[in-house]
This record gives C-alpha cells, structure tokens and sequence, in this order.
C-alpha cells in the first residue's frame, strides 16, 4: 500500500490519458481534463503515458504515505503542505512514511493533478482506468480508498520543477469546422472580437461563456440533424451561448459549431477559473494542422522543461542530515530528499 485518502474534494477522480477510438459507441475520450497539465506529472516523474493520476476539480483532499514513494504536483496550482511545510507547484517531492500530504482549494486554474512515482494500479475498463461520469465508468475517489502503485518507485532522478510558457492572455485559437460555414461572416467576426467570460456553470463536459453582445446565430439553424461532436468544439446554444466542449462531452449534437479549439489550447479552456476573460482567433485548417502534436511529441517537449528544483537550505528542516562537504550540490537541489 502506498497512499490513503483520509478526506476528499467532491470531484476528485482518477485519470488517465483516455479511452480513444470511442466515438462509433457514444463514449468521448474523456481522460484529464487538462491534458496537459496530466503529461507534465508524467514528464516529472519519467512515467510512461497512460498512467493513473489523481485529478482534482477545485479541490484536493488529505493523503496519508504508508511508503517512502516520489509524488508530483501538477495543473491548477492549489494550496498544498506535506506535513504542515508548504510545497510549491509544478514540482517533485518525495514523502516518507506516515507523512500526511494536505491539498486545499485552487489558487490558480481548476483542474489540479496528484501523480505518484510508477503511477496508481486501477482497473481497465474499455482501454481507460479513468472516471468517466456519463458513460458510468469508474468512480470518483472517496475516503477510505487506498492508491496503491502500479510499478515500483525506481524512475525518479531526485528533486525537480517543471516551467512551461506563459501563455494566459493569449486568445484560442480555433480552426474552422463543419458548420462554420452557417455563420455569417459579421458573427465570426463578433465572435473574434467578444471578451467573453467564463461562466461559473462548467464541469468536464464543457464551460460555458457569457459577454455582453448579441446572441450569436447560424443560418439555417432549425434545419439541421444532429451529427458527431468532440471535445474542443465550440457549440452555440439555441439562445445563442458558446459552450466549449471538453473531455467528457457527448459525442452527438445538433446545436451548430462555429469551430474547434485546437488541442494545444484546449487545456487553457479547461483550467479557466470563473470571472476569467477569454478570446478567440480564428486560424485556417493548414494553420492548426502545422499546430498538432501527438501526446507522445508534447511529452517529450515537457520532458525538455523539467530542471533541477533549487532549494533554499533555510526551508530544510533536516539541513545538518546533508554531507555538506563531499556533496554540497544535495542540499541545494535536493536530489536526496
């Protein structure tokens, strides 16, 4: 046994990469809801892709290691400690036994990311281990669960933190789809040119938006039949609201698209905090496909941003425990924590 969930947040899950090629059967990939914020655990603690880790929506809950084992923190950065010392995001740490590691409620973002050294064990259920709530698979986490490791704690080279680009005030980018077309030319360009906020009605399916203008209408709205949909398409509603789709979306719809978010964008959607202003630039299909990345190649571009953690010796509670002399460089970067 590695870890017990002594508390839990009401929408704390395990995931994973997904379940692709679903969509002949109704099922959505689903998986993390950030993706990308998933992959930079893996890219932290050298773990494989596909490996089970504990997302967070909000908020964390309290963990209790019953074995010394390598753990990341990842996504939307949240209030954590391990045994009471706080630790930052986007970083590695190593707990020992007994330790009880607490995390709180979002600073930053939504969907927060626990990734153990050799990943969580979890039953595979139609290709996934992950929880996905309308297809009735899997279940979220509760207390009294116990996560116990899928390989042993043998990849992690020591302390580090993960610093990707800054790309928050950036609009989405999103590519034409079927139905962009239905839109006249005056509501994609209103649609470029809306801030619009992100609504406090949002969960793994899809967030919506609000702004101030006019509702947004396609031609020939009325006469459509529903037909496949996927995550990052942005649907409008029939009172004229966008709803961006995420990682468990249905997979049919008849609302109309006027685009999809690119996949290198669609974490961004994902970890916005209500309140939060969002824009759009509308790229060719060309565009988005020079765009593209297999989760394979954006692991490998994550793996390139890990580096040394640096620590501060003032914040070691166990400094004189280091051989300061024959190995000072420990103590700093803490790669024998």
């Amino acid at each position: 046994m590695t870890v017990e969930v002594l508390t839990v947040g009401p929408s704390v899950s395990l995931q994973d990469a997904g379940r692709p090629g679903g969509l002949g059967i109704g099922l959505s990939r689903g998986g993390a809801a950030d993706r990308f914020g998933y992959l930079a655990g893996c890219a932290l603690l050298g773990a494989p892709m596909g490996v089970a880790a504990v997302e967070m929506a909000g908020f964390g809950g309290t963990f209790r290691f019953t074995e010394d084992r390598w753990f990341a923190l990842t996504g939307a950065g949240m209030r954590a400690a391990l045994d009471g010392a706080p630790l930052g995001w986007n970083a590695t740490y190593q707990a020992r036994a007994g330790q009880v590691l607490a995390i709180g409620s979002v600073e930053t973002g939504v969907y927060g990311y626990l990734s153990l050294a050799g990943g969580i064990a979890a039953p595979t259920e139609l290709g996934g281990r992950g929880f996905h709530q309308i297809a009735g698979l899997g279940r979220a986490l509760a207390a009294g669960d116990r996560l116990e490791p899928a390989a042993p704690d043998q990849s992690v080279p020591g302390a580090l933190i993960f610093r990707g680009p800054d790309t928050r005030a950036a609009p989405l980018r999103i590519m034409p789809g079927p139905q962009t077309a239905m839109f006249p030319a005056d509501q994609i360009a209103a649609f470029e040119a809306a801030a619009f906020i992100r609504s406090a009605r949002a969960n793994r399916q899809g967030v919506r938006l609000d702004h101030d203008g006019a509702p947004f209408a396609a031609g020939l709205q009325l006469t459509r039949v529903s037909d496949f949909i996927s995550e990052g398409d942005v649907q409008m509603t029939g009172d004229g609201t966008p709803y961006v789709l995420l990682a468990d979306c249905q997979t049919m719809g008849g609302y109309p698209r006027i685009g999809t978010v690119v996949p290198a964008d669609l974490p961004r959607i994902a970890q916005a905090m209500p309140g939060d202003v969002v824009r759009f630039q509308m790229i060719t299909v060309e565009q988005a496909e020079q765009l593209w990345k297999s989760d394979a190649a954006v692991l490998a571009d994550l793996k390139a941003q890990v580096a040394p953690r640096v620590r501060d010796p003032r914040e070691i509670r166990d400094l004189l425990s280091y051989d300061l002399i024959d190995r000072p460089s420990s103590a700093v970067t803490g790669l024998d924590e």
